[in-house]
């Protein structure tokens, strides 16, 4: 798989996204280029992942709705296949046991020095505005110690709206901010107000409002061939 995942970084789909949303970098060297990480992104249009996969110089592990792997039949299987070598791991947004044991895995990554990424609003939001984070995000950190990267995406929605076939060129903006330490000592009741600080620090960096409510899901994107 890391062989397909250099493929559509640097051959199949990169130079695509490349040309089509001409990136602009700020705060690049704020990521670490070493270590244990986590990525947490706003999320506003289908390609987000995989143009962070693109410009980022580290090997990005993401998580994507169950739904991308789930599906029968051929198109499920390709479907399913494309986004494991693109490096996507499953989570399943109803929660319990299935979710947990995808931090678990997230936890594991990350502990043997990974990049792990993650957009804690779940699904794209698609008014405007970033919404409530899931707390799985700070959950991992507590268990790993790995320093939180925010990034904010801008511009991606204009490239490709939701429900959208077809990319249209546009200039996006990505916003590395500085690493937020986690304290491993950190109660339960206190992962709730670091989530919660963590995305208005990236509604701020996206310059855009905050929805203290969670995002509602929308149907099925299309696939992320241009």
């Amino acid at each position: 798989m890391r062989m397909w995942y250099r493929l559509f970084k640097y051959v199949l789909i990169g130079p695509a996204l490349l040309v089509t949303c001409r990136p602009r970098i700020v705060g690049r060297d704020l990521l670490p280029s070493t270590g244990p990480v986590i990525v947490a992104a706003t999320h506003s249009a289908f390609i987000d992942s995989l143009l962070l996969c693109l410009v980022l110089p580290r090997r990005l592990t993401f998580v994507a709705k169950s739904e991308y792997f789930d599906r029968p039949g051929l198109r499920g299987r390709m479907q399913r296949w494309f986004f494991l070598a693109a490096g996507q791991t499953p989570i399943d947004r109803s929660g319990g046991d299935r979710a947990a044991t995808t931090l678990a895995t997230a936890t594991s990554l990350v502990s043997r020095g990974g990049a792990w990424a993650i957009h804690p609003e779940g699904t794209r939001s698609c008014d405007g505005r970033v919404h409530r984070g899931h707390t799985g995000v700070m959950r991992v950190a507590r268990a790993t110690g790995a320093p939180v990267v925010p990034i904010a995406l801008r511009g991606t929605e204009r490239v490709n709206p939701p429900g959208r076939l077809m990319w249209r060129p546009h200039r996006v903006d990505i916003v590395i901010g500085f690493p937020v330490p986690v304290d491993q000592a950190m109660a339960d009741d206190d992962l709730r107000s670091a989530t919660d600080r963590l995305m208005i620090e990236l509604a701020a960096m996206a310059g855009r409002p905050y929805e203290n409510s969670y995002a509602e899901r929308r149907p099925q994107a299309p696939t992320a061939t241009p």
